[in-house]
């Protein structure tokens, strides 16, 4: 079994977390994967806000359904997509590929028009639904390199998105939140969960080769 399957099978949402501190380096390689995740036109437009205030987190908790692994946990990300999704984003992805690879932006006119161009295929409301999906792949990364890391990551979609929103002033930065993550470290005396045999679907049932 390779690492990152004995990782994964290792790992589960822990309902419960003990407070322990993810240590500094662990935390900042967890955070680089997910500044590392791939996305559609490699926009990535989501922002991922890193919470570790007991105060504010005690506050999220409130509008989470009393999630005790909210406060309980080392930090909180919380993964919040674009809203709007414009077309000045694209035009600042394509100066950024064009000075990071060295070229011409006017080389870079059929790409960005093409990804205008699908923005404008969709309401406003389905390219922040589409920046949300995005996110998702983000969360999916970071919990494989938390796994790895041998940190918890619970993730919750179990909030009030409009009262987060309020509480973090997410709509005045043009953001919505969409998914949470507790990092942290799994409390195995009060987490009803833990020990218990991981369930799946038999693998023939979730994977299909066709041909």
């Amino acid at each position: 079994m390779s690492m990152l399957n004995e990782a994964l099978n290792w790992r589960y949402a822990a309902k419960r977390m003990n407070g322990q501190m993810v240590p500094a380096e662990k935390l900042e390689r967890i955070l680089d994967a997910i500044h590392l995740a791939p996305s559609s036109f490699g926009l990535q437009p989501y922002t991922v806000l890193v919470i570790d205030d007991p105060a504010l987190k005690a506050t999220i908790r409130e509008r989470a359904g009393d999630q005790p692994q909210i406060t309980e946990c080392s930090h909180l990300l919380v993964f919040a997509a674009w809203d709007p999704v414009e077309e000045t984003h694209v035009d600042e992805l394509i100066h950024r590929i064009a000075s990071e690879r060295d070229m011409d932006p006017t080389d870079l006119a059929g790409y960005r028009d093409m990804i205008k161009g699908t923005l404008r295929q969709r309401t406003p409301d389905q390219n922040v639904e589409w920046a949300a999906r995005q996110a998702y792949i983000g969360l999916g990364t970071v919990l494989s390199a938390a796994a790895l890391e041998l940190v918890d990551a619970s993730p919750m979609e179990g909030f009030d998105p409009v009262a987060l929103d309020a509480v973090l002033g997410l709509r005045d930065r043009g953001l919505h939140g969409v998914v949470l993550v507790a990092l942290g470290y799994r409390d195995t005396s009060t987490d009803w969960l833990a020990g218990m045999k991981k369930v799946r679907w038999p693998r023939e049932r979730t994977i299909q080769p066709v041909g």
